[in-house]
């Protein structure tokens, strides 16, 4: 994979450019209609003008790049990812995706190689939903799945969704435009570090995504009786932090007797919090994700059911709410087998593996078929500054998505 070399260097310097952009000087933070979001676009706009690609930034302030053919009427192939970030992330988790594909169209350019079908570039404005809470904003605006009520939304400064776009230049009257047909749509590729631990485990560079884990996340509120440390007996204590406790075991206890379930109890906030205090009130997020919904959804009945039995023991209210719900998909067959057979070309194991992780291409599985391929990360690590890749894996991954885009059939 030598003639990838210096693509693969490239890839990581124009990371590391990206990484600069930040509006926290202390950290990469890159969020949605910043400052920072619009420099990330002029730069990545001007790497595909370098490449020989025509550009364009759509009304929801994706960035585009367009590889054009020369057969009249042509399809599109979309590859892309996104380049916003979470706060306090990493130079890679999504950039990758977009730098690698204009990396090689640069390649292709120079080649003089054709399509019979234009490659389409995207810079996704929005998927980690860190400033407005809502995830997959750029790719969702592709599929017309905008929600008018959306134009409420607000940052953390109390910045509505509908005054950032008009701030940033763009109209949110207007993201309908954004939409894309789907009649000359070949299909959707993504390539994204694999943000978990199994390709380094296997001792691989690469692999080829199946599935796309669906989720559902709930807020629980358990409600008990505020009372004395020292006066309450043990017996009559209606502890809101205890009965949270054993609920959250009984999620780490079923979900571990669940194969191919995972479900994660990430925050947890106790009232009135003090060293004196028994607990009167305790709110806790749940987290449960399957690449199979039924799997997924059986071991979330079992986990409700039980945690309800806990408060009816513990003489507890409690109160559930869902706040996010996305189903598995599925990778389509044909486009994995054509990055299989790059994977083998360019001399690697096939190693297949599905996604704990939502990306774009879950939005996109709405109007096109879709496959991703992962690139090993250090550690599994991801949405941290730690995040790391080597020059070798990018450029293992440039040879697979070189070989793939090089023989896709449609």
């Amino acid at each position: 994979m030598s003639e990838f070399s210096d693509a693969a260097a490239l890839v990581m310097a124009r990371c590391e450019a990206l990484g600069s952009l930040s509006q926290n000087p202390s950290c990469l933070d890159r969020r949605y209609l910043t400052e920072q979001h619009k420099l990330a676009n002029q730069l990545t706009s001007g790497w595909m003008i370098e490449a020989g690609m025509t550009t364009w930034q759509d009304s929801v302030g994706n960035i585009w790049g367009r590889y054009t053919s020369a057969v009249p009427n042509a399809p599109r192939l979309i590859i892309g990812s996104h380049l916003d970030t979470v706060p306090n992330g990493g130079k890679y988790d999504g950039m990758l995706g977009v730098v690698a594909p204009v990396t090689l169209m640069a390649m292709f350019s120079g080649e003089g190689r054709q399509f019979p079908f234009h490659i389409d570039i995207v810079g996704f404005c929005d998927e980690e939903g860190t400033r407005f809470g809502t995830t997959l904003l750029g790719s969702r605006a592709l599929t017309g799945k905008w929600q008018d009520e959306w134009r409420r939304l607000k940052d953390e400064d109390g910045i509505s969704l509908e005054d950032a776009m008009k701030h940033f230049g763009l109209d949110f009257d207007a993201i309908n435009s954004a939409t894309i047909a789907q009649t000359d749509l070949l299909g959707y590729l993504e390539l994204h570090i694999e943000q978990g631990p199994v390709l380094e485990q296997e001792n691989l560079p690469v692999g080829v995504v199946n599935a796309i884990a669906g989720a559902k996340r709930f807020s629980l509120t358990v409600t008990g009786m505020a009372g004395h440390a020292g006066t309450v007996p043990m017996s009559m204590r209606h502890d809101a932090l205890c009965a949270s406790a054993e609920m959250i075991l009984a999620v780490e206890s079923i979900s571990q007797q669940r194969p191919g379930v995972v479900a994660t109890v990430g925050k947890i906030e106790n009232a009135p919090n003090g060293v004196n205090v028994i607990s009167g009130r305790c709110q806790f997020s749940l987290d449960i994700r399957s690449e199979e919904d039924p799997l997924r959804d059986a071991a979330l009945a079992e986990i409700l059911q039980k945690i309800n039995d806990i408060a009816v023991l513990r003489n507890v209210e409690l109160k559930i709410e869902q706040t996010h719900s996305a189903p598995a998909v599925h990778c389509d067959s044909a486009l994995q087998n054509t990055l299989l057979k790059g994977v083998t070309e360019a001399g690697i194991v096939p190693k297949v593996l599905a996604s704990g992780a939502g990306h774009d291409a879950m939005a996109m599985a709405e109007i096109c078929p879709v496959a991703m391929l992962f690139t090993r990360c250090k550690g599994g690590i991801s949405h941290h500054p730690a995040e790391s890749i080597t020059t070798e894996d990018v450029a293992a991954s440039l040879a697979v998505m070189h070989h793939s885009l090089s023989t896709l059939k449609y």
